[in-house]
């Protein structure tokens, strides 16, 4: 075992990673999630503790009916109680009532632990270990013993670590695994250990947590000193600082280290994965996670871009499709001609040579003084570009708005918002209530527009994002509205600036709904002509 290739990946996000602070998955979530680690070819998932809850007891019972293609479902809980015997023990009833091919026994490796926590003798550890595994192997189980806390009870007592580890291997474990429980331990601790015991334990694995930042890195160095398992969760969801990101561990092992793990493939499915997990949570993705965020193959700065458009091998270490990401060209102010080329290219539907490039760049640069910040607002920007070109055609003319909030007798806040535009020289006034000034604003401009533009009732606010850029101004600060939109088929973001908050969110819903009608509709000169024949009719 000690020089294969393949490290099995153990994810346990539905048992660990639900014990993050503000993670709650229901048994149907739990379900769902299970099926994506399957079909992605994780190995083992860990779907809870059995005796714990009855959410888990649920999961089991429905997970056992169903047909897994890649993946072992494992079972979790503790070594029996000091106080009963294994055939009595209510948790082990439990792990083999769940009735899954694998069990994941934790089990005490630090004396400290064992002696105050256990409240239990160091001899009489061992003899729960040694029976829990033996009991569950009698029952055709393969057993996953994690030695909670091995690094540091090595560092306290390294001949007593090292015999629970013995004795559960002895009893029959198929695995044991070094477990980082408090993710105080740093690679130059775990990569060590990690190769004095690979040879005793050719079956070893890696569990770590994050609290030091470098649960990864820990993960990495034990595979390579002979670790063939490494456990860990979906975007490094767990408790307190979260444990073993897998997001960033599976992409380093198969692509850097060249394991075999889910196979590349597969790998091009991770960062599906890690957002649907995300919005199965209910827990945003942040940006910057590598291999999987939205900005790992961001590039901001002119001369990154410019090296991008030559070769992407000059900015970015693998290429975004092997884990299923995509490449991004920001536009700011550090942006030059070869980030808006990027970006043209990217949209498909512009020509550059309708465009002074040079002039462009100032121009953002100018806006972005202002506040503006196209890098999360490709809408805004793509209009932007289409406006400032040789050939441009306005689908309507803004005239004017009013937004008016008032207190009714019963104590209620309604809002009211009035809208003037004009449509092939008709002008059309309009007047909406809404659940607040920019709901009311929105449906208003929308109310106005619609008899001319039809599909425009198929764009919905999904998201409304307000920052104030320089709070010492108080209340006469600019601020910065980014306004999300979707329609069925695809979604886009656009963006207003203002010292006044009514006018930078009006910014932002005239550039969506000219989004819509200008790229995400029919052809512009198709939306002429047939806007022209309801003028007429």
């Amino acid at each position: 075992m000690s020089e294969s290739k393949q490290v099995f990946i153990y994810d346990c996000t539905l048992r660990d990673g639900t014990q993050g602070e503000n993670i709650s998955l229901s048994v149907a979530d739990k379900i769902h999630i299970a099926e994506k680690l399957d079909e992605i070819g994780i190995h083992y998932i860990e779907g809870g503790w059995p005796g714990s809850n009855q959410k888990d007891v649920e999961f089991f019972a429905r997970a056992k009916t169903l047909p897994w293609k890649n993946s072992r479902i494992a079972a979790f809980g503790a070594t029996r109680h000091y106080r009963n015997t294994v055939e009595e023990d209510p948790n082990i009833a439990a792990l083999l009532d769940a009735e899954t091919p694998v069990v994941t026994l934790v089990g005490k490796s630090w004396d400290f632990h064992v002696e105050l926590a256990l409240g239990t003798t160091l001899e009489e550890n061992l003899k729960m270990v040694k029976d829990s595994v033996a009991y569950l192997k009698e029952r055709d189980k393969e057993v996953i013993f994690d030695a909670e806390h091995f690094f540091d009870g090595y560092a306290a007592n390294p001949k007593y670590a090292k015999a629970v580890l013995r004795t559960a291997r002895d009893a029959g474990a198929d695995w044991v695994v070094l477990c980082d429980t408090n993710g105080g331990n740093l690679p130059s601790t775990v990569g060590p250990l990690t190769r004095l015991l690979s040879p005793e334990f050719p079956y070893l694995g890696i569990h770590t947590h994050n609290d030091c930042e470098v649960g990864v890195a820990n993960s990495l160095v034990a595979v390579e000193e002979g670790a063939h398992m490494v456990q860990g969760t979906i975007n490094g969801y767990g408790e307190r600082c979260g444990n073993a990101n897998l997001c960033s561990i599976v992409p380093a092992l198969e692509l850097k280290l060249a394991k075999e793990t889910i196979g590349e493939e597969n790998l091009k499915g991770l960062t599906s994965l890690a957002y649907f997990v995300s919005e199965t949570a209910n827990m945003v993705l942040p940006n910057n996670l590598p291999f999987v965020g939205k900005s790992a193959f961001a590039h901001k700065g002119g001369i990154h871009v410019s090296g991008i458009n030559k070769d992407p091998k000059t900015y970015e270490h693998l290429d975004p499709e092997s884990v299923g990401n995509s490449r991004r060209v920001l536009v700011s102010d550090l942006s030059g001609k070869s980030n808006l080329l990027y970006k043209i290219r990217e949209f498909g539907d512009l020509d550059p040579d309708d465009l002074d490039l040079q002039s462009l760049v100032e121009h953002i640069k100018a806006l972005e003084y202002e506040g503006y910040q196209f890098e999360g607002a490709d809408g805004s920007l793509k209009l932007l570009l289409y406006h400032f070109g040789k050939h441009h055609e306005k689908p309507f003319d803004f005239q004017a708005f009013r937004v008016v909030v008032d207190q009714s007798h019963a104590g209620q806040f309604i809002s009211e918002a009035s809208v003037k535009v004009n449509v092939g020289g008709v002008e059309e006034h309009t007047v909406a209530e809404g659940d607040g000034p920019v709901h009311a604003l929105d449906r208003a401009v929308k109310k106005a527009l619609v008899r001319f533009y039809p599909k425009i009732e198929e764009i919905h606010l999904v998201d409304y994002k307000v920052r104030v850029l320089d709070a010492r101004h108080g209340t006469a600060a600019k601020v910065r509205v980014l306004i999300e939109s979707r329609d069925g088929h695809q979604s886009w973001t656009t963006i207003g600036v203002s010292p006044n908050l009514m006018e930078a969110s009006w910014k932002a819903i005239i550039d969506s709904v000219l989004y819509k009608l200008l790229f995400a509709s029919r052809g512009m000169k198709k939306k002429t002509e047939d806007r022209r024949e309801k003028t007429e009719a």
